[in-house]
């Protein structure tokens, strides 16, 4: 297993202020960070880096973007990933297909869950939808079990919208 083990802000609702706090926080510096910049690739680089460094206990976070009737792998932070998706395939393609967010507690619980990292034991995904439209999805593993809860959902739904609303500019979609 690799080492997953890096510096987080946050480490439990005993923190200052909590996820809430956290989520607001790191929505209002994605929002200033993406802000300005028409290139959709470092937008999704940018946000990538920040939820990744921001929240704890994860070992990858990054997107995925709906090309045709696949999901392809876009910027992220993590061990290399599984490259191409098809629409309701493991839980980032079901996300996609469903239009929903989908956390699961348990990978291995999931059926047709694709393994691209052994050591990732829940997940969570937030699909990325403008007006309608479908870009892609934000993925976040974890290697701990039951990693994600309704908060965290909540919060990366939040954040998802601001990533969205930038990458919507961008010529690529």
């Amino acid at each position: 297993m690799h080492d997953v083990t890096r510096p987080a802000p946050w480490t439990g609702s005993a923190a200052p202020g909590g996820k809430l706090a956290l989520f607001r926080d790191l929505a209002e510096e994605l929002d200033a960070l993406l802000t300005g910049e028409p290139d959709a690739i470092a937008n999704a680089a940018n946000a990538a880096a920040a939820i990744y460094h921001s929240l704890p206990r994860l070992n990858w976070a990054g997107f995925y973007f709906l090309r045709n009737d696949t999901l392809v792998l876009g910027p992220f932070q993590g061990r290399p990933a599984c490259v191409r998706i098809a629409l309701g395939a493991g839980v980032c393609g079901t996300a996609a297909r469903d239009r929903r967010s989908i956390l699961v507690p348990d990978v291995e619980a999931f059926p047709g869950h694709i393994a691209c990292d052994s050591a990732s034991r829940s997940e969570l995904v937030v699909p990325l939808i403008d007006g309608g439209r479908l870009l892609g999805v934000l993925d976040l593993d974890s290697p701990d079990l039951a990693r994600f809860d309704a908060e965290d959902q909540a919060g990366c739904e939040a954040l998802a919208a601001i990533v969205t609303r930038h990458l919507a500019r961008a010529a690529i979609f």
